[in-house]
């Protein structure tokens, strides 16, 4: 049998060398042009991102019409919203909360903390925690209020009622060299949150004349002498025992809490 002829040999070789199938068909191509439905969600999905960033920041829907302000008890809102300075009819989305929160607090010492929240669509809500006193410092006809951080907050020309009168003795101390004034003022601060419930509500003064020596005065003439602001529990404990042994006592000691010791009555 006669095999195929050279010109036969010659096509096929033709063909397999060029790549392209025998049926003559063109092979598949990698890239294709994007679809009518792929371009129509394209289209799509940028109308919806450029009308959300109008609606953000160039409507009038969203902007800032009011401020509400809560938590205050000595604060007046109309103080705390004037150092707030919120941008009024500015866009809500681009209110710097936290710049407000840090004038807040950096000029009302009052302030202990504050959330800055947006209240769409188109509030800004001050939420507020005022510093509460835990001790008063005489100043001429004024009281410095210190919190329970031992933080000198505020002035004020009234005393706040149930509020202990804190003296501090201490100039001729070497305790103040040593320690400084805002050390002894927080130890004074701890002792004051040790103390007893009925003993703190009875607490009129309370005296440091070093970090050693730190004496409270009670309603009735009663004293306490107290020591350092160390093993505040053990003597708060002392303290209660003590008072019920000897409830017409007129001066306790605790600045040992395993020896205590009453005098007076």
């Amino acid at each position: 049998m006669a095999g195929p002829t050279t010109a036969e040999r010659g096509a096929v070789r033709t063909e397999s060398e060029s790549g392209r199938p025998r049926s003559g068909r063109s092979p598949d191509r990698r890239f294709r042009l994007p679809g009518r439905r792929f371009l129509l969600l394209l289209s799509s999905v940028i109308v919806l991102c450029a009308g959300g960033i109008w609606l953000l920041y160039g409507s009038a829907w969203l902007r800032v019409e009011q401020v509400r302000t809560s938590g205050l008890e000595v604060l007046k809102p109309a103080d705390v919203e004037a150092v707030a300075g919120v941008p009024i009819t500015e866009p809500l989305i681009s209110v710097d909360t936290e710049a407000i929160e840090r004038r807040l607090r950096q000029k009302l010492p009052r302030i202990d903390s504050v959330d800055v929240e947006r209240s769409w669509p188109n509030g800004i809500g001050l939420k507020v925690t005022e510093r509460k006193p835990a001790l008063l410092i005489e100043k001429g006809a004024k009281f410095i209020e210190v919190d329970a951080q031992g933080v000198r907050f505020a002035t004020v020309e009234k005393a706040p009622k149930g509020v202990p009168l804190l003296e501090l003795t201490v100039d001729q101390s070497p305790g103040v060299g040593r320690f400084g004034t805002t050390r002894l003022i927080s130890e004074a601060v701890r002792v004051r949150d040790e103390l007893p419930g009925k003993v703190a509500e009875d607490t009129r003064v309370l005296k440091v004349r070093s970090y050693d020596s730190i004496s409270l005065e009670l309603s009735g003439g009663r004293t306490v002498m107290w020591g350092s602001g160390e093993d505040g529990g053990a003597k708060a404990r002392a303290l209660t025992a003590l008072m019920k042994a000897v409830p017409k006592a007129a001066h306790f000691d605790v600045s040992a809490p395993t020896a205590p010791s009453v005098s007076g009555s």
